[in-house]
């Protein structure tokens, strides 16, 4: 039976704070929150920890970047905790500005400030205008500009709405190493709220297996065995020790397509835990490759019935 969304629509949303971030220009590019419904988090875990405690409704926080790959307080935040359900996505390109307070020549830049994330995809351009600026690790790029504002640093590595937001200057754009860089989005909620299949969906788990091998090429074959594609696979360590590893997972499809029903039945026997995160509507609405036949819901409504005759003593 298709899955049906249950549960009212979020109004209330904490995102990656302050305000100025990618993060809010995600989130409002999906429309505008209700007044007062966006509010700035100081970090993934704090927007993650406020919607656990029903202080606001969703949190809205980066997932991964086509550069530097996934967020992984986002990641981790996941697979702790008390369980969260990913509900939508939203992809948005990414590019960066210098921001000084006005009257600040490139000279007088020495200590420039960023997200890790935004330092590592403007390093050659910093490297080659900059060189001898100190580079400061900041929460977010609009903190930076913030910080900035404020005096603390000279310049930030920023989007140009939080130097507009912050009242700076811009001395110079474009700064991304490699243009055209994206970085996807989460709308993450509480249990229950679970959207209906659209034919091109995406499901996230992060699945926690044994030390043992062949873990993995297990965790593989289950899907592969039904045609499944993952869009995304990496290991996270479990901090239990060194060498102990979970598996975060995207894969194409719904939990109410029969195969991918059948898939995390499968994982459920094999692993130790298997944490579900959701099932979502891609942001790009690029549907699955079409399902072979045999992989195909029908199928194994077919397959279940041949199975119950067998167990009520038919021969065919």
């Amino acid at each position: 039976m298709p899955a049906q969304p249950t549960g009212p629509t979020p109004t209330r949303f904490a995102f990656l704070g302050p305000e100025g971030t990618f993060t809010e220009a995600a989130l409002r590019s999906l429309g505008p929150p209700s007044e007062g419904g966006a509010v700035p988090a100081p970090s993934v875990p704090a927007a993650l920890a406020m919607t656990r405690a029903g202080e606001v409704d969703a949190a809205f926080v980066p997932l991964e970047n086509s550069v530097e790959g996934s967020v992984s307080p986002t990641i981790d935040g996941l697979a702790g905790g008390e369980p969260l359900v990913i509900t939508r996505e939203a992809f948005l390109e990414v590019d960066f500005v210098l921001a000084v307070r006005p009257g600040t020549a490139l000279a007088g830049v020495h200590r420039l400030a960023s997200h890790p994330h935004a330092l590592a995809q403007t390093r050659g351009w910093v490297a080659a205008h900059l060189p001898a600026a100190e580079v400061v690790p900041a929460a977010s790029t609009a903190d930076a500009a913030r910080l900035v504002a404020e005096g603390a640093h000279d310049a930030a590595v920023c989007p140009a709405f939080a130097a507009t937001r912050y009242g700076l200057e811009v001395l110079a754009d474009r700064l991304a190493d490699t243009p055209g860089a994206v970085t996807r989005f989460v709308q993450v909620e509480r249990p229950g709220r679970l959207p209906a299949p659209t034919g091109a969906d995406k499901t996230t788990l992060t699945c926690f297996v044994a030390d043992r091998t062949g873990a993995l090429l297990d965790l593989l074959t289950e899907f592969a065995s039904r045609g499944i594609s993952l869009t995304r696979l990496e290991s996270r360590p479990t901090r239990e020790r060194l060498g102990v590893y979970s598996f975060s997972v995207d894969c194409e499809g719904h939990v109410a397509d029969r195969r991918v029903g059948d898939a995390l039945v499968a994982l459920h026997r094999l692993c130790d835990e298997v944490r579900f995160h959701g099932s979502y509507p891609r942001a790009d609405g690029r549907a699955a490759a079409a399902v072979p036949e045999r992989f195909a819901d029908d199928a194994f409504g077919t397959a279940e019935g041949w199975l119950d005759r067998l167990r009520h003593g038919s021969a065919d």
